[in-house]
């Protein structure tokens, strides 16, 4: 049975090949884990607060343009995003639209306005204008 003896033997130079790729692999990340470790010590620590809850922290500010301002004292504002594609670096451009709270009926359609997160006005809108940026022509 030559077959058998050359299955053997190639099962034994893979098993063998694997155990020291394993201890190559093992040597090598403890080695990284070291420099990690003497990079973490020589840098300053930097004074960067605890990740806060979700609920808590800065609003999130938005600027974009407005769409439509039909509603008494509201805004329907665009939000363009330009981003380059995490593998492809293409850069990918998308937009979403809110409702954004307008108390004085400032913005008119195709300004450009800053707006930030509130608490919940109505069913749809969780925004509030701050400012107006620059006017429609």
């Amino acid at each position: 049975m030559p077959d058998q003896e050359t299955i053997e033997r190639r099962s034994a130079e893979r098993a063998e090949r694997r155990r020291k790729n394993a201890a190559s692999r093992r040597s090598w990340r403890h080695r990284q884990r070291e420099r990690r470790a003497a990079a973490r010590e020589a840098a300053p620590a930097a004074d960067t607060p605890p990740p806060s809850d979700a609920g808590s922290g800065r609003p999130r500010v938005r600027q974009g343009v407005v769409v439509s301002d039909r509603g008494n004292k509201t805004i329907t504002v665009r939000i363009d995003v330009a981003r380059p594609h995490r593998v492809y670096k293409k850069i990918i451009r998308h937009s979403s639209t809110l409702h954004a709270h307008d108390e004085r009926n400032d913005a008119h359609e195709g300004d450009t306005v800053r707006v930030v997160e509130c608490r919940p006005i109505s069913r749809t809108k969780r925004w509030r204008l701050t400012d107006v940026l620059e006017r429609a022509r």
